[in-house]
C-alpha cells in the first residue's frame, strides 16, 4: 500500500502535500533475453521545510528507483559490473548479448561515478611504475602487500608523490620497491620509520644485465675449439663474412668522436660538426669501446639461423633450388619467409660458401648469460658440456659462474649476512660490469640487505603491473587515468 507521506531527499522533512505526478519509467534486467521497463506513477509532494532549497520532490520507491535514474538498482549494478570488467567497447558486446542495449559512454559514466574503496591501515606498501604510454609517460600505483589489492595511482613516477602519500599513512611499517633512486628517497622523506626493502626479482634482473656485459666482453672466447662440444656433430659453415657496414660506421664515428672529444669540443658542437644526433654523440662518449657499441649489432640473429646447418649440410650435398630448401626447413618448423632462405644461399652462389671451412657457430652472448643464469640441475647435457667449456677456457668467466651462484644461493637462502662478503669479493674481482653492480648494491645497502634478508617480496606489485597492461589493452589505449584507476581499484 502507498505511504501517504513522501520524504525530501534534501532535508530529510517528511510532506503530505502533493504538488503533482507523472509516469516514470525504468528500465529493469532483461527477462528471456527480452527488454524489460518498469512504468511508475510517481507522485510530487511540496517541502514543507521553509530553510530547505528544494520547493518539491518527487517520491522515490525503496529498492527501485534512485533520483534520476533510468536503471533500476539491479540493472545499474549488472551494468556497473560490466564497465569494470571489459571497459566501452566489449562491454556493449556483452551487454548487447544479454537483451541489454547500452552504449559504451553509459557503461564508463557508470564506472566513473564508483566512489573510491575505502582504505583501512596500511601496514606494508609495494610500489612501482608503470607505463601509461611507454617511453613517453610512466604513473606510480601503490598495492597493499597483507591483502595484494591495489591501495591508490597517481600520474608520474616522482618521489615527492610518494613522501606526500605515505605522510597521510603515518602506519606504514615496510616500503617494498625497486632499485630506483626515486622512490627510495621519496620512502625516506615520506615514512623514515620504515622498512626499505628492495625487491629480489630487480636484483636479480640487475645482476643478469651486468653478467650480459661481461660475457660481451669475452665474446671472442665463446667460439674457441673447447666449448664446440655441444655441437659437435653439426655440419660446417660457411667462411665468416667481411664486417657489416654499421659495424664499419660505428668504429668511424667513434674515432672521429673521441678526436673531437680531445680537443675540448662540447657534445652539442660534436654533433653539429659531425652530423650526428645529440644522443648518438652522448652514446658514443660513454661507451667505454667502440666494442661496446659493436656488440649489439654483431649479435643480431635471424630466423634463418637456426637451420643454417642443414642448410650448408643440403647445399654440400648438390641442392641448389632455394624453394625446395625453404619448404624442406620450413617442415622441420622454420617459421619465415622463402625470400630470407634466399638472400641466405646468395652466399652461396657468390663463391663465398665454398671456401674455408671453420667450425660451428658459437653460442650467442645471451644464450651462454642464460646458462650463467640458470640452476645447474636445469640445464640439459648439452648446455652443462657448453657451460663446463667455458669455465675450462676462460678464467674470468670461470670467476663469473662462481660469484652468481653465490648471489643466488644468497638470494634464495636469505642470506642477507653474506652481502658484505660478496661485494668485497666482487670488488677485488677485475670483472668491472659485476664490480659496477656491487658498488650499486653499496650505494641502497639497507633496502638490498633486507630484501635478502626479510620474506617482503615485490611479486604482487609486479603482478598488478601485469594486470594493468591487460587492462590497457582492453581499453585499446583510449581512457585516461581516471577511468583506469577506477578498474584497477574496484575490479577483481
Amino acid at each position: 500500500m502507498r505511504s501517504a507521506t513522501g520524504v525530501c531527499g534534501r532535508c530529510g522533512v517528511a510532506s503530505r502535500r502533493i504538488h503533482g505526478g507523472y509516469l516514470r519509467e525504468l528500465r529493469d534486467v532483461a527477462a528471456g533475453g527480452l527488454d524489460v521497463k518498469v512504468r511508475l506513477r510517481v507522485r510530487r509532494f511540496r517541502c514543507d521545510n521553509a530553510d530547505c532549497s528544494a520547493m518539491t520532490f518527487a517520491e522515490q520507491v525503496p529498492g527501485l528507483t534512485r533520483p534520476h535514474d533510468r536503471f533500476t538498482p539491479l540493472l545499474c549494478g549488472l551494468l556497473t559490473q560490466i564497465g569494470l570488467a571489459l571497459a566501452g567497447r566489449a562491454g556493449v558486446r556483452l551487454a548487447a548479448a544479454a537483451g541489454l542495449g547500452v552504449s559504451r559512454d553509459t557503461l564508463l559514466r557508470l564506472v566513473r561515478a564508483l566512489p573510491d574503496p575505502v582504505m583501512g591501515p596500511v601496514r606494508a606498501v609495494g610500489v612501482d611504475d608503470f607505463a601509461f604510454r611507454r617511453g613517453r609517460r610512466y604513473d606510480t600505483v601503490l598495492i597493499d602487500m597483507d591483502t595484494r589489492r591495489p591501495l591508490d595511482l597517481f600520474e608520474g613516477r616522482d618521489g615527492d608523490d610518494l613522501a606526500v602519500w605515505l605522510r597521510r599513512h603515518p602506519e606504514t611499517e615496510v616500503v617494498c620497491r625497486d632499485r630506483a633512486g626515486g622512490y627510495a628517497e621519496g620512502a625516506s622523506q615520506g615514512a623514515p620509520q620504515a622498512v626499505q626493502v628492495a625487491d629480489r626479482f630487480h636484483l636479480w634482473q640487475n645482476l643478469g644485465q651486468a653478467v650480459e656485459k661481461t660475457v660481451n666482453e669475452h665474446r671472442a672466447h665463446l667460439g674457441e675449439p673447447t666449448l664446440q662440444v655441444a655441437v659437435a656433430d653439426a655440419p660446417p659453415a660457411i667462411q665468416q663474412l667481411p664486417e657489416l657496414k654499421i659495424v664499419a660506421r660505428f668504429r668511424e664515428q667513434h674515432a672521429a668522436v673521441h678526436a673531437l672529444v680531445a680537443t675540448g669540443l662540447s657534445k652539442a658542437a660534436i654533433g653539429r660538426e659531425l652530423g650526428l644526433h645529440p644522443a648518438t654523440v652522448r652514446k658514443i662518449v660513454r661507451a667505454r669501446s667502440v666494442d661496446d657499441l659493436t656488440a649489439i649489432t654483431e649479435q643480431r640473429t635471424h630466423l634463418v639461423d637456426d637451420y643454417t646447418g642443414y642448410l650448408h649440410r643440403r647445399w654440400h650435398e648438390g641442392e641448389r633450388n632455394a624453394t625446395a630448401l625453404f619448404r624442406e626447413i620450413r617442415q622441420l618448423g622454420y617459421p619465415g619467409g622463402e625470400l630470407a632462405v634466399q638472400r641466405y644461399l646468395r652466399r652461396f652462389r657468390h663463391g663465398r660458401g665454398h671456401a674455408a671451412q671453420i667450425g660451428p657457430k658459437p653460442p650467442s652472448v645471451r644464450k651462454v648469460t642464460s646458462w650463467f643464469m640458470t640452476r645447474p640441475d636445469r640445464l640439459n647435457d648439452a648446455e652443462r658440456a657448453a657451460l663446463q667449456g667455458i669455465r675450462v677456457h676462460d678464467a674470468a668467466l670461470r670467476r663469473l659462474v662462481g660469484h652468481v651462484r653465490a648471489f643466488a644461493v644468497m638470494m634464495t637462502g636469505r642470506h642477507g649476512n653474506r652481502l658484505e662478503e660478496w661485494i668485497n669479493a666482487v670488488e677485488r674481482d677485475t670483472l668491472a660490469p659485476l664490480a659496477s653492480f656491487a658498488r650499486g648494491l653499496r650505494r641502497d645497502y639497507d633496502a638490498v640487505h633486507n630484501g635478502l634478508s626479510l620474506p617482503c617480496s615485490s611479486g604482487a606489485v609486479e603482478g598488478t603491473v601485469n594486470r594493468i597492461k591487460m587492462l590497457k589493452r582492453q581499453m585499446f589505449g583510449r581512457a585516461g587515468l581516471d577511468l583506469l584507476r577506477k578498474r584497477i581499484l574496484l575490479s577483481r
